[in-house]
């Protein structure tokens, strides 16, 4: 247990910003599927409206250092890569 007043803070702290970026994860993760979900239904110009919300939410994310910015840009080619393999 924390000693200080100054660990003591920073405990609590933590506990809040964990669950902030817990809940930004799920929201990545959530995401994700929507697009391979809608790659999976074989819609294209629906998959692609999907693709490019997902896009927003990926860089978002990895602008708050939530994720690295090469894991976003690995989750982004990958769904753009199967996006293009449905034609």
């Amino acid at each position: 247990m924390a000693n200080t007043a100054q660990a003591r803070k920073r405990a609590r702290q933590a506990v809040k910003l964990n669950a902030h970026n817990s809940s930004q994860r799920s929201t990545l993760r959530t995401a994700i599927k929507a697009v391979r979900k809608a790659i999976d239904a074989g819609d294209k110009a629906a998959a692609a409206a999907v693709f490019q919300s997902s896009v927003s939410v990926i860089d978002r994310i990895a602008d708050k250092k939530i994720i690295h910015k090469n894991k976003a840009a690995r989750h982004k080619s990958r769904l753009a890569a199967a996006l293009k393999a449905l034609a």
